[in-house]
């Protein structure tokens, strides 16, 4: 796990050297025949990507974007209205009957569909209109590191054509570099905390929460802590309940509107005497694991991650666990 979330800089590289005539002509497909609909298919990992992607083309493109719930076409054969809709599948395998058959249901209806999928031979990159290679290589990790950050990846660059953005493309061009910093990131404060840890919270908000998804499902698979993933405009709805002395919470605070609300959260539970680790970028000095930063904003969860996933790979051996034989799970998952 740990060395394949280091590579992901190499790979992030070579995905950026490749399809930029495809992901081109899609953006400008996009563009001539606006989808009335947006829909997003996806597992696990991939469901977090695709709600990146999710926000990046509500917040830039104005577009409501939903999560299929697939079992609507896999087990109810509901009468979905598949004209003129974008539908967008993420997966790394693209084995999956649950994310298959979705797109070749929104295909047959008249959609436009595209996947976002490492392995473009799999039944999800044929059956989809248009295929996006991730360039990940062969992921060999059960939890998904690599192939997670160039889903990433790969929805900005959809977003960026589509929006034919040039300024968003070019700070796209600049992650390569970023990632590889990313992974010298200091966050061993987070494993005296956590090592003892069964339980944690892991608050995002706006373009931090798709990675507050991703930590929590990594801490589950790799460090089998019972870890929730929610708003930080959630929290006080109910959840604040479960805080105590100690309690652990990892609050993401990436740069955008949503920041400083999530700063004033970390102040306030501490307060309550939780255990906070904000992580935020260097110019917040109420934080304790920094933040590494992209060309822009809308990049941050991306080198995000990064730095989460060589933490992540620690704790679970300081836990004395192995990262890479999580129990119970296989690398491929098939459901319907």
């Amino acid at each position: 796990m740990l060395k394949e979330a280091c590579s992901s800089a190499d790979f992030v590289a070579a995905q950026l050297t490749q399809d930029n005539d495809r992901y081109s002509a899609l953006g400008a497909h996009l563009r001539a025949h606006p989808p009335g609909s947006v829909v997003t298919v996806a597992r696990g990992s991939s469901d977090h990507a695709a709600n990146y992607a999710a926000y990046l083309i509500m917040a830039r493109l104005g577009r409501i974007v939903a999560s299929l719930p697939m079992s609507l076409v896999t087990l109810n054969n509901a009468p979905l209205l598949a004209k003129d809709a974008l539908a967008i599948a993420v997966s790394q395998s693209g084995q999956s009957p649950d994310v298959v058959e979705p797109i070749r249901y929104f295909r047959e209806g008249g959609a436009t569909t595209v996947a976002l999928v490492n392995d473009a031979a799999s039944p999800l990159g044929q059956s989809a209109e248009w295929t996006m290679p991730l360039h990940a290589g062969p992921e060999l990790s059960v939890a998904a590191t690599k192939s997670f950050i160039t889903s990433l990846v790969a929805a900005a660059r959809l977003v960026g054509h589509w929006q034919d953005d040039a300024a968003l493309l070019q700070a796209i061009e600049q992650l390569p570099d970023a990632l590889r910093a990313a992974t010298q990131f200091d966050w061993s404060p987070a494993l005296d905390v956590l090592t003892p840890a069964s339980r944690i919270m892991v608050v995002g908000r706006g373009i931090s929460f798709p990675v507050a998804l991703e930590s929590a499902l990594k801490f589950k698979e790799t460090s089998v802590i019972q870890a929730e993933a929610f708003s930080g405009a959630e929290i006080k709805h109910g959840p604040m309940a479960l805080i105590h002395d100690g309690y652990p919470l990892l609050i993401f605070a990436t740069r955008g509107p949503s920041q400083a609300g999530q700063i004033a959260l970390a102040e306030e539970m501490r307060g309550r005497g939780a255990n906070v680790l904000l992580a935020a970028p260097d110019d917040v000095k109420e934080r304790n694991l920094t933040l590494p930063v992209a060309a822009t904003p809308d990049l941050d969860p991306i080198v995000a991650i990064q730095a989460f996933y060589v933490m992540a790979a620690n704790l679970s051996i300081a836990r004395g666990l192995d990262p890479d034989k999580p129990r119970h799970l296989s690398k491929v998952t098939k459901t319907n």
